[in-house]
């Protein structure tokens, strides 16, 4: 699918000269930064160089004072403390740092993972029973329970408290817990509105160290946990989660904790920098596997480990359990595409809803995402789980998911999330009306620019911009994540050197070998593009490229490369 080419608004032209000489940087840069939001020095020092003292005050959120008085409670009582968190990987990794780091001051903790087939999404009457059985007066729930009123409500009735930290967007009524925190409440203050469910953990005990008096760096040890969770729950690299992600990665790169250490080696990422591009893509992944295809508890076994051996046999286990994974996802995302294919209604639709009752629940989000590669369009996959109908809900760029979901609550047993992502269960019977009244709420708030996909694009550049010091300054952008992306440029009217090639096992990507006007030269990768560009580009027609630059090691020998994204053959 061809996307439409954006290319951003410059910026102010005189923030830009302002900041172009105060940083001694191109145009180019400094519009790329004040397109950000970047405008001023302190700014731009601030960005480069994230503090750990730019992280606000814990004290700031709603209920944070009471959810700290009831945690200190617990601890000076002696009481049971059970740690709850969802099955992906915001939840395992919010409960395997409040976990590790309670337990160095509580050893009398727990955790909780639901069964995603058995309870489903967050608190569940089993979880409860679970505590109340086994006496966990407090129950830190994570990543889960903004929308949990009755399962609170029910708690409550057996003397079991909460605290919850979550950060989806609540319902209208907030659960009757000991605490609730989320920086989304309408009545929260807090101004940071965008943390990770494992953010909000971290805040929790941040203001634990800040009230107990306790060393800020026993909380710091386990913020690559933090940056797992930033990656991987795509929230925006901005702000508060720009500064705990930058620090995570440090950590991540130089002293991660054994399970996630167990992770990079087994996967080839060891003495190699790692990325937010390399948790969404490698370590996430694996992490979320468990929980998709057996049991989350998995995942916080390998993330909380203490023993190499342990760890490492348990890194294997998920890297099985992740190859299952993508076998299904293989699998139901082509059975999906058939569908689709096979019905030239659904193909006319604003929306895609199918339905199919032996997919598997635990690859649906995944799913969900493939299609809409395809056919770009609000996409919701469901299959049958204790009979219902339940899956997972996926947007496009600048359409509000949730809202069109809520608009068709009354045929839905239960829902959550947000406006890129959600989650639904709906009774049997009421598929085919939810998916025609879906429909028509799409159909109705829907526009069609949002029904077009879109690269937007930084700058345009010539191939003689890209240089080491270019290069270098752009790489201290990152992290890079939701609301501070690699940079694309584009270059216009490039020509093939001669040396352009086909290249993988199965000659489908393009090993592009350009060449500019000046005779610039410069080189590039595109990922299975070689069939769809390869035979024009040899025709000796110009062509304007999409792209990123990346660092490219081969043989130990380090240099700049076009990652290709799209390009477009001038006739």
């Amino acid at each position: 699918m061809e996307s439409k080419w954006l290319i951003k608004p410059e910026g102010n032209s005189e923030k830009v000269e302002k900041l172009k000489e105060e940083l001694n940087i191109s145009g180019t840069i400094a519009n790329m930064l004040v397109q950000r939001g970047i405008e001023t020095y302190d700014e731009a020092k601030t960005f480069f160089r994230p503090e750990i003292s730019d992280l606000h005050d814990p004290f700031l959120m709603k209920d944070m004072d009471v959810a700290v008085s009831r945690l200190n409670k617990a601890i000076e009582n002696k009481e049971k403390i059970l740690v709850y968190g969802d099955y992906d990987v915001d939840g395992t990794t919010s409960v395997a740092l409040v976990y590790s780091f309670l337990k160095e001051l509580h050893p009398n903790i727990d955790y909780y993972i639901p069964d995603r087939y058995g309870e489903g999404y967050g608190i569940s009457n089993k979880g409860i029973d679970f505590a109340a059985e086994n006496d966990f007066k407090l129950v830190i729930a994570l990543d889960c329970g903004i929308k949990a009123v009755d399962k609170i409500d029910y708690a409550n009735s057996k003397s079991v408290d909460f605290v919850i930290c979550d950060h989806h967007t609540p319902g209208e009524k907030i659960p009757d817990a000991a605490a609730v925190l989320d920086p989304k409440r309408t009545d929260c203050e807090y101004p940071y509105k965008e943390l990770s469910g494992c953010g909000v953990g971290f805040k929790l005990l941040q203001a634990l160290t800040v009230k107990n008096e306790l060393s800020f760096d026993s909380l710091l040890k386990y913020i690559d946990l933090v940056a797992v969770s930033i990656a991987s729950d795509i929230v925006p690299v901005t702000g508060e989660n720009r500064v705990l992600a930058y620090y995570g990665l440090k950590r991540l790169n130089e002293a991660p904790g054994l399970g996630l250490k167990s992770i990079i080696e087994m996967n080839g990422l060891k003495n190699k920098e790692i990325s937010i591009s390399d948790c969404v893509f490698k370590i996430g992944p694996r992490i979320n596997a468990a929980g998709r295809i057996e049991s989350g508890r998995s995942s916080v076994e390998l993330l909380v480990a203490e023993n190499k051996e342990y760890a490492w046999q348990m890194s294997r286990k998920i890297n099985d359990i992740n190859e299952t994974r993508q076998n299904l996802d293989r699998t139901i995302t082509e059975e999906a595409l058939s569908m689709i294919n096979d019905n030239e209604a659904y193909q006319k639709t604003k929306s895609t809803v199918l339905y199919k009752e032996d997919w598997h629940k635990g690859v649906v989000g995944i799913v969900a995402s493939r299609v809409i590669e395809h056919y770009y369009k609000p996409t919701i996959i469901l299959t049958k789980s204790n009979e219902f109908a339940t899956g997972s809900a996926r947007s496009v760029s600048g359409f509000d998911l949730y809202a069109a979901i809520d608009a068709c609550s009354d045929l839905l047993v239960n829902f959550g999330g947000h406006k890129h992502a959600a989650g639904l269960t709906i009774k049997l019977e009421n598929v085919d009306e939810f998916r025609a009244k879906f429909e028509l709420e799409v159909a109705r708030t829907i526009t069609p620019d949002q029904l077009v996909r879109k690269l937007k694009i930084d700058a345009e550049i010539k191939l003689s911009d890209i240089t080491t010091k270019f290069y270098s300054i752009i790489k201290q952008f990152a992290p890079f994540g939701p609301g501070n992306m690699s940079p694309v440029y584009i270059t216009e009217g490039v020509k093939d050197s001669g040396y352009t090639k086909a290249v993988g096992q199965e000659s489908t990507h393009l090993k592009l070998d350009a060449i500019d006007e000046n005779n610039k030269r410069m080189q590039g990768i595109g990922f299975n593009l070689a069939e769809k560009y390869l035979p024009s580009i040899k025709q000796k027609k110009s062509f304007d490229i999409c792209y990123s630059v990346e660092e490219n090691e081969y043989m130990g020998r380090k240099s700049l490369q076009m990652r290709i994204k799209e390009m477009k053959i001038n006739e």
